[in-house]
Parts: C-alpha cells; sequence; structure tokens
C-alpha cells in the first residue's frame, strides 16, 4: 500500500494508473479500450478507490459479470443479444479497472494475473456453449434436437485451445528459464520469409479477435439469429487454431535466444 490520497482526482488517476506501458502495448490493449474505455475507467477506478475492495475484487465483479454473457444469451429475442452486447462492454471496462486499483494501491499481485485469465476463460468459453444452445431452443427444445449445441461445445473447445496456446508459451519459457516475452510489435511475427508476410495480413484481418467477448457478441448481434453464423465461425476457429499453432513454432518466442 502507499500513502496515495484515498480520494485522487481523474487526472491523478490517469497519471498513476494509466501508463504509457500499459495504454502503449501494441498487442495487449484491446481497441475498445484505446478507443473509449480508457477515457471511462477512471471515473468508476475512482469510485472502487473510495471502497474497501482491493483490486483482485475488482477482479472477482469482472468474473462474474464476464461469466453472465454467455448465459443472458439463453434469454430469447433481443433482450437476451442487448444484455450480452452490453454485459461484454461492462466487462471490458471493469478489466481496465482492476489493474488501474492494483497500480494505484501498488498490490499487483500473481493472483490478480491468475484471476484476470480465469474471468477471460469462463467469459470466452460460455458464449459459444450458451449461443449453440440458444439457437437449438434451449430449454424449451432439447440439445438433442439441433446440431448447433455440439458446434458450440465444439467451438468452445477450439476458444479454449486458442487461449490455452497463448499462456502454453510463457509456461514453456518459464520452464525454460527463459525471460517475460516483452509486448513489443512483431513479436507474434514467424521469424522470416512467406509464414511472416501471411501472418502481417491478420494485423489488417484479425479473424483470430472474433471470438474475444466484445467481437464475438458484436457478432452475434448481427448474426446471432442464424445458425450458420455459427458454422461459419466454427470454420474461422479450425483454421485460426492451425494458423496459430503454426505461427508459434515458426516464431522466436520459444527460441533459445
Amino acid at each position: 500500500m502507499t500513502d496515495r490520497p484515498p480520494r485522487p482526482t481523474i487526472a491523478q488517476i490517469r497519471e498513476i494508473s494509466q501508463p504509457i506501458s500499459v495504454t502503449g502495448r501494441p498487442t495487449s490493449e484491446h481497441w475498445i479500450a484505446d478507443l473509449y474505455l480508457r477515457r471511462l475507467s477512471p471515473y468508476l477506478t475512482r469510485i472502487f478507490l473510495r471502497t474497501p475492495i482491493s483490486a483482485n475484487g475488482v477482479t472477482w465483479l469482472m468474473i462474474f459479470t464476464g461469466a453472465s454473457i454467455g448465459p443472458a444469451l439463453l434469454i430469447q429475442g433481443w433482450v437476451g443479444i442487448a444484455l450480452a452486447l452490453f454485459l461484454s462492454q461492462l466487462q471490458m471496462l471493469i478489466d481496465c479497472c482492476d489493474g488501474e486499483v492494483a497500480r494505484w494501491r501498488n498490490t499487483k499481485s500473481p493472483m490478480g494475473i491468475f484471476l484476470d485469465k480465469l474471468g477471460h476463460y469462463f467469459a470466452e468459453c460460455l458464449i459459444p456453449l450458451c449461443l449453440g444452445l440458444r439457437l437449438a431452443g434451449w430449454p424449451s427444445e432439447s440439445v438433442t434436437t439441433s446440431i448447433y449445441p455440439y458446434f458450440g461445445a465444439l467451438l468452445a473447445i477450439l476458444v479454449l485451445i486458442n487461449k490455452g496456446l497463448n499462456d502454453a508459451v510463457h509456461v514453456a519459457r518459464a520452464f525454460s528459464g527463459l525471460e517475460k516475452i516483452q509486448d513489443t510489435k512483431g513479436v507474434n511475427l514467424p521469424v522470416k520469409g512467406l509464414l511472416r508476410q501471411l501472418r502481417k495480413v491478420f494485423n489488417y484481418l484479425p479473424a483470430h479477435r472474433i471470438f474475444h467477448s466484445v467481437e464475438f457478441t458484436i457478432l452475434i448481434a448481427i448474426f446471432g439469429s442464424y445458425g450458420q453464423a455459427l458454422t461459419i465461425a466454427l470454420g474461422i476457429a479450425f483454421f485460426v487454431t492451425l494458423g496459430h499453432i503454426t505461427a508459434i513454432v515458426t516464431s522466436s518466442k520459444l527460441k533459445n535466444i
């Protein structure tokens, strides 16, 4: 803990809790954070700082919010879709705030990182699961009357695999005694050749990002009433998973340099 004022100004929060090392990350900062969430988050962070809630407590709130996105889709009609859209935005806003609270109070911890990962895993696997159930008309209809619950479950597995691949890289490096990967431009690219050029294309067509809770709920809002959207998303997920594995093994991330 620090001796910083318990009732900081918005300017003070921006100075301490939104350093360029966070807001300037080329691969970690979400585009809606850049677009508007980081402008709003200090106001919510200031409210949290006036309460006894810890940074990890804020993260638990993010976990609950994110885990609610998928179940919201089980509410049929536009109400469920609109609620899922709202919750995905709220999850990301709170996700900004937990780090800001931790940086202000100087209480960053491994537990906070673990909880943050847990929150995103829960949110992003429950969305396709519940979308498949929604398209099958569950609970009014049995899950065995439609193929979509199975497609949703398979998509959820692929989403988890893709998230696990990122974390597996960090685990492999840690177990090998290598330093943490720096979040710098180009770190995700294959070392050389055609694969490097192909990977650059996805900087402009980031298909892998559609399975994030924000992008996925936007996609559902546009195409969610059509089962074909889930089928297309599943096909994209297979392609992304194969490409993700290829990009990792051909990049410098696992090189002992």
